[in-house]
């Protein structure tokens, strides 16, 4: 595996291969990988003949009293997990290499990004979509691949590149679970003993909704069931249940719902969601 910590060369590499007609796919992260993060590498493995990781703690996506100092920075176990995973290149860039103009605060991604976790993190998407962008720019990938867990995240992504035209595919890897049903996450670091112990609770609850729809009740007495069952354990953000497609209100026609929620346990924020056919349509 060779790192890199500037774009040009990075670029380098990758132009040696991109002249013998070889395909790139890019995994971006913040580091602190666990195995959903190795199952996204796996995946870019299976579509790409080259895979470029970045790992880049992205300050735009963070607001100024959240967690962009203590976010997990586990760069040595990183760099042992990728080379087992046979990565072939790992971009560690510093701020100014991503960002060498400095930020932009008017990022627009839609009023997508306003809603869910955006309604909570008004500028979280934009920064997500900016770093996103710089990196599409830098490497010129053939394929990117991301986790269905950050879903609005996905679907923002898809839609900053169709409307820029930039010419890479999107994939994505089914959220990647704990043994008791938590959706893994780097923040799941946060957790203490006790915590830890209830956010199952969290997927499980999501779970039974999405039972309940399937057997015939409504989404409205589902959302006011499953919200009084998260509160017991956790302080709710959100709770909705969605066409998956678009994150819009389903209609009688909708066939892909999404159940879809923030909760905070503790200090700790987590997100989580199921995606499925609906019954009979």
């Amino acid at each position: 595996m060779k790192m890199f910590e500037r774009s040009g060369d990075l670029q380098v590499f990758l132009d040696t291969h991109r002249s013998s007609n070889k395909k790139i796919a890019l995994v971006p992260t913040m580091g602190g990988l666990h195995d959903g993060h190795l199952r996204l590498v796996e995946k870019a493995q299976s579509l790409a003949d080259v895979v470029v990781v970045s790992v880049f703690v992205n300050p735009t996506q963070f607001a100024k009293d959240e967690d962009f100092d203590s976010y997990p920075k586990t760069f040595s176990d990183d760099k042992i997990l990728l080379e087992g995973q046979s990565v072939d290149a790992l971009f560690i860039p510093s701020k100014n290499e991503i960002y060498p103009n400095g930020t932009l605060s008017n990022y627009d991604v839609g009023e997508m990004g306003g809603l869910l976790c955006g309604a909570s993190r008004p500028t979280h998407f934009n920064g997500v979509a900016q770093v996103v962008n710089r990196l599409f720019d830098i490497v010129n990938p053939n394929y990117s691949v991301f986790g269905e867990k950050d879903y609005q995240q996905l679907l923002i992504i898809k839609s900053l590149v169709e409307n820029n035209n930039l010419n890479v595919l999107i994939e994505s890897v089914s959220t990647q679970r704990e043994i008791d049903g938590l959706a893994m996450s780097t923040r799941n670091k946060y957790l203490g003993n006790k915590d830890r112990q209830k956010a199952p609770f969290f997927y499980q609850q999501l779970s039974n909704a999405k039972t309940a729809i399937e057997q015939g009740d409504s989404t409205e007495f589902v959302m006011e069931k499953t919200l009084s069952e998260l509160r017991v354990n956790f302080e709710v953000e959100y709770l909705e249940i969605l066409n998956a497609n678009n994150l819009t209100q389903i209609a009688t026609n909708t066939s892909e719902i999404i159940i879809i929620s923030a909760i905070r346990l503790g200090e700790t924020r987590l997100i989580d969601n199921i995606v499925f056919r609906r019954p009979n349509v």
